[in-house]
């Protein structure tokens, strides 16, 4: 098959969790297909980057959008029905060169991952069409409304108005909807758009992400995370403040690494507090989660799956969750992960990590092998194949589907 894929960011190298999933999917098509990849770069770096994606598919579509450009188009919708997020995901540039390519190519499939870039295609008829909303975004910026101040709260749950509108306008544009959790399939299925729906999960590359044969130090706790990642600071500075003074109560030598890019100065300063280290940017964070006693990820603000969780617990590390944040991993608390909703229910189960290596190990143990279960990329990946079969199927019943694709103006 001919496969036209576009996503919202650029996805190589797919070292963050908007591009590894897209990543994994534009791989494995190009095993037996050839995919033109249509998609959005926003600095020189990134877009140089972008070309190590030229081996993994056909064809690689890509523009570059400055912040400028970005924010002036979110502006110019504030007063209009539109999200915001349709006008930092839009580039003319980039919608005339999908136009052409689909002008110029009989593409057997149109796929989209996330809503915001699904504008590109929606006028698009005569081809099967599937929508990947991953997570349902709408819902994340509503949790943002909940836990902002005004007046940002507010700008939040409009955008949140605004995008669910949106996702159940696009829905029945395409002929069938995907998702990465059975939460976010719930919400989809809750907008009653007619169209038929599915999910296939995030996996996780478990032999890069593999134990390590070390030792792990006993008082040591980890959290990865892009820290220019609002849900990540806010995660981050309620746990120092809150959770770890009550942690080094019971354990004096309780220590936190933060390890992530980009940290803002607030962040920073969280490394003045006792135990704590704020490490910014480094080249791997694996040996920063296996040396560790205890990986936490105390997210208030979540939806999908936490790609975080999904690595410690392929290399080997207990985790620590919020109830909301484990609901985006197949794992059952007190099996595979410990959930904990505050700071007194974090310190318990960090400590009781801390202070049992009996049952750490045994978390350990069984975290791992849950995520070789249900969460490897391969079994997703044919799930997904079933997904984009059962399309095509209904497709060639449908003889009106047959028709060169077109553009609808």
């Amino acid at each position: 098959m001919k496969i036209l894929y576009v996503c919202h960011r650029v996805p190589y190298p797919p070292q963050r969790g908007g591009k590894i999933r897209p990543f994994n999917m534009i791989s494995h098509f190009a095993r037996n297909h050839e995919v033109t990849v249509a998609s959005l770069a926003r600095s020189r770096e990134e877009f140089d980057d972008a070309q190590g994606l030229r081996k993994h598919c056909k064809e690689l579509i890509c523009e570059r959008v400055t912040l400028l450009g970005a924010t002036a188009r979110m502006l110019v919708r504030a007063p209009t029905r539109t999200p915001f997020s349709m006008g930092y995901f839009f580039s003319a540039a980039l919608k005339a060169r999908i136009d052409a390519a689909i002008a110029r190519e009989r593409f057997d499939l149109v796929f989209v991952h996330c809503s915001s870039v699904a504008q590109y295609v929606s006028d698009v008829v005569g081809v099967p069409k599937i929508l990947d909303f991953g997570d349902m975004d709408s819902q994340k910026w509503s949790i943002y409304g909940q836990v902002r101040s005004f007046p940002m709260s507010l700008a939040y749950r409009l955008e949140a108005a605004k995008l669910e509108a949106e996702e159940k306008r696009l829905s029945p544009l395409f002929d069938l909807n995907t998702c990465t959790t059975l939460e976010e399939l719930a919400t989809l299925r809750e907008f009653a758009t007619g169209v038929d729906s599915d999910w296939f999960p995030n996996g996780v590359d478990h032999a890069y992400f593999a134990p390590s044969a070390e030792p792990y130090d006993p008082d040591l706790i980890s959290f990865i995370g892009r820290m220019d990642y609002y849900p990540n600071q806010e995660a981050m500075i309620r746990f120092c403040k809150s959770t770890m003074p009550l942690i080094r109560q019971q354990r004096p030598n309780a220590r936190l690494t933060i390890v992530g890019a980009n940290p803002s100065a607030v962040v920073k300063r969280l490394a003045d507090l006792p135990g704590v280290t704020v490490t910014g940017s480094v080249p791997d964070v694996r040996p920063f989660v296996t040396r560790s006693a205890v990986n936490v990820a105390p997210l208030r603000i979540a939806r999908g799956t936490q790609n975080k969780i999904l690595e410690a617990m392929a290399m080997g590390v207990p985790v620590v969750t919020s109830n909301v944040a484990a609901r985006g991993v197949d794992a059952i608390p007190d099996e595979h992960l410990l959930c904990a909703t505050t700071p007194t229910e974090e310190c318990r189960a960090v400590v009781s990590l801390l202070a049992d290596p009996e049952r750490r190990a045994r978390l350990a143990q069984k975290g791992r092998a849950r995520v070789l279960s249900h969460h490897d990329w391969r079994a997703s990946m044919r799930r997904l194949d079933d997904i984009v079969e059962r399309c095509m199927a209904v497709a060639r019943t449908n003889p009106s589907d047959t028709r060169p694709a077109a553009i609808v103006r």
